[in-house]
C-alpha cells in the first residue's frame, strides 16, 4: 500500500509517500515540498499547489491520501491558508477516487512518536528512524508530511489487525 502524505500550507505543502512492504516494514518513496512565491495573489499559489500535487498523483499513483487536519490556533489569516491548501489536497484526492484519511496534528505524533504531545523534533527523529533515513527530511513540512503518511498506515495496520 502507498500513501501520500500531505501537510498542507500555501507558502510550503510538504508531502511523503510512504509504503508499506509485504515484510511489514516502511519505506519512504519520495518525498519533498512544493513552495510557492509570497508575492502571487492566492489563487496562483493554489494552482501552482493543485499542478504539484496532480503530477505527484499521476506519476506515482498512491492508493490513498493522508491529510493533516486544521490546527487552529490564534493566526486566522494563516489558518484560512491553510484550511485553502488542504481543500485543494482533498480535492485531487476525490477527483483521482482515492482513499482520503484525515488526522489530527495530536494523532499524528501519537502514531508516530507515542506521546500526542511530542515536540517537532521528537516526530523528526522517528520519522528519521522508522523509515530508516540517514537524516531528518527538510524542511519540516516534509518530515510533517512523511509522519501523516505514517500514522495512515500505522491505523491501517491496526484497523486490519482487528478485522475491521
Amino acid at each position: 500500500m502507498l500513501v501520500l502524505g500531505i501537510d498542507p500550507g500555501t507558502a510550503s505543502c510538504g508531502y511523503g509517500l510512504v509504503s508499506e512492504g509485504r515484510s511489514g516494514r516502511f519505506e519512504a518513496i519520495e518525498w519533498g515540498c512544493l513552495r510557492t512565491d509570497s508575492r502571487l495573489p492566492m489563487p496562483a499559489r493554489l494552482y501552482a499547489i493543485y499542478n504539484g500535487l496532480r503530477d505527484l498523483i499521476d506519476r506515482r499513483r498512491p492508493d490513498a491520501v493522508a491529510v493533516e487536519e486544521l490546527f487552529f490556533s490564534r493566526n486566522v489569516t494563516s489558518a484560512i491558508a491553510v484550511g485553502q491548501a488542504r481543500g485543494v489536497a482533498l480535492l485531487l484526492a476525490a477527483k483521482a477516487g482515492l482513499e482520503v484519511a484525515e488526522y489530527p496534528p495530536h494523532q499524528v505524533k501519537q502514531a508516530v512518536a507515542g506521546y500526542g504531545r511530542a515536540d517537532k523534533s521528537q516526530v523528526q527523529s522517528m520519522v528519521k528512524m522508522i523509515l530508516g533515513l540517514d537524516e531528518i527530511p527538510k524542511p519540516d513540512d516534509t518530515a510533517d508530511a512523511l509522519a501523516v503518511a505514517l500514522c495512515c498506515l500505522q491505523s491501517w495496520r491496526v484497523q486490519r489487525r482487528l478485522g475491521l
